[in-house]
């Protein structure tokens, strides 16, 4: 939960957030809770609950500890606190009446002396050292991993956490058989001269304390606000008529995703009207197989086998179909359902003419003239190769043979013309050389 999500101070900033309302989601802490009762009035100011609940390690970890002091702690402000042999330092997360219903949900007696104290505000120089103490935790981390590994320990080491005075370190691992790490405590006290703490989460804790994006696009359920973590069985898929992928349906953290529990309740109060024994139908012709139940239509898909053909049926038709078969009855044919979609249908666009100059049907146009301009040269190309120009375009019958001497007194009549065209002078300029020669001259 982002800024947004936190109290309104006077000047329109959210009162607590470290970026002054310009962080993103989960920004300034992760898991962060809107105070909903912090405007309720009381009647009686003694009865406020003087527990309150302190977030470490940027909201990865929280805890409650009792305000023995005078003062008032609001939202976001940096205290100390008892830690063990020394002290830590938090952020207040939340205050008031809802931290005494979260004492009623983890089962924690209010006024239990095992609930430590809230010791002063942070100075200057606790907020210094804290930072110094957290910048160590990175290389700690890397070296415990690599010590686990010497070991041949079957764990993974998943975060290390420090306190603000650099006296006490909590190891966060996972590890799915018991393991014995007594020699390992050794090596980690005697390296890094703390005491040390080895504090074993399964893989959802990890993924919340990493954090992270789902496959949904907002960040993780378990690193924003899901704090108790239910079983999540293939089950639940199963009755929202998921497929079984694994790939689709594990989160980050390997196991089956906690949001498959949200609409379970839904998904089950909905199927209590659909019959259960109704997964063949007898008919005349052959059994429909049941393929799919559509929930929220209250409808049932059935295919036959000789065919792929889906019959969508409503609820009132199954029943009535399963009744005919106990008393022997096989009806003709099912009785399919009117598909009534909301979706309007999509029109698609006509071309338009936006420059107003050229069309598609011009170029088109454009196109196939020459391409059959160009298709008639290739055809009469080598038929007219070898004939003067002004021949081509006249008739066959009418063009001089230029195949070579035929004999016959055609040829021998084109052969003295051609001796007499070529001994006269030209006295008609080019116009003679376009075959007009020979007609001038047997005129004369």
């Amino acid at each position: 939960m982002g800024c947004g999500s936190c109290g309104t101070s006077k000047d329109g900033a959210p009162s607590g957030c470290q970026s002054h309302g310009n962080c993103s989601s989960g920004g300034c802490n992760r898991m962060n809770v809107h105070d909903w009762l912090a405007n309720l009035p009381f009647s009686d100011p003694e009865s406020n609950c003087r527990v309150v609940e302190i977030s470490f390690n940027n909201g990865s970890r929280k805890d409650y500890f009792k305000n023995t002091t005078l003062h008032y702690y609001g939202k976001g402000e940096m205290v100390a606190v008892e830690g063990v042999n020394g002290f830590d330092v938090g952020m207040i997360n939340l205050t008031g009446e809802l931290v005494r219903l979260q004492l009623k949900k983890n089962n924690i007696d209010e006024k239990s002396p095992e609930i430590k104290k809230v010791l002063r505000r942070a100075s200057e120089q606790d907020i210094q050292k804290m930072v110094e103490t957290k910048a160590k935790e990175a290389n700690m981390l890397i070296r415990s991993r690599a010590i686990a590994r010497y070991l041949r320990l079957e764990l993974k080491m998943a975060e290390v956490e420090i306190q603000a005075d650099a006296r006490k370190a909590t190891f966060f691992y996972i590890a799915d058989d018991r393991v014995d790490f007594r020699e390992l405590i050794k090596l980690y006290a005697a390296e890094f001269k703390v005491k040390v703490e080895m504090r074993q989460i399964g893989a959802r804790q990890e993924a919340g304390k990493v954090g992270g994006i789902g496959s949904c696009g907002r960040e993780l359920c378990c690193s924003t606000w899901l704090t108790d973590f239910k079983s999540v069985n293939t089950n639940a898929a199963r009755y929202q008529n998921l497929s079984i992928n694994q790939t689709k349906l594990s989160g980050q953290c390997g196991r089956l995703k906690c949001c498959l529990n949200f609409e379970l309740d839904t998904y089950m109060d909905a199927l209590q009207f659909f019959p259960n024994d109704a997964d063949m139908l007898e008919l005349a012709k052959g059994r429909a197989f049941l393929i799919k139940k559509d929930i929220f239509k209250n409808l049932m898909w059935y295919t036959m086998s000789d065919s792929n053909k889906h019959y969508p049926l409503t609820l009132e038709t199954v029943k009535r179909i399963k009744a005919q078969n106990k008393q022997g009855i096989r009806p003709e044919e099912l009785e399919t359902a009117e598909i009534v979609t909301s979706k309007p249908k999509e029109v698609e666009p006509e071309y338009a003419d936006l420059v107003g100059q050229i069309s598609l049907k011009s170029l088109e146009k454009t196109t196939r003239k020459r391409r059959d301009k160009e298709r008639s040269q290739h055809q009469s190309g080598p038929q007219n190769q070898g004939i003067p120009k002004g021949q081509q375009n006249q008739p066959r019958s009418n063009q001089p043979n230029t195949r070579g001497p035929q004999k016959g007194p055609q040829n021998a009549g084109n052969s003295n013309n051609r001796r007499n065209q070529e001994s006269r002078p030209n006295n008609n300029g080019p116009r003679n050389q376009q075959g007009q020669g020979p007609k001038q001259d047997a005129e004369k």
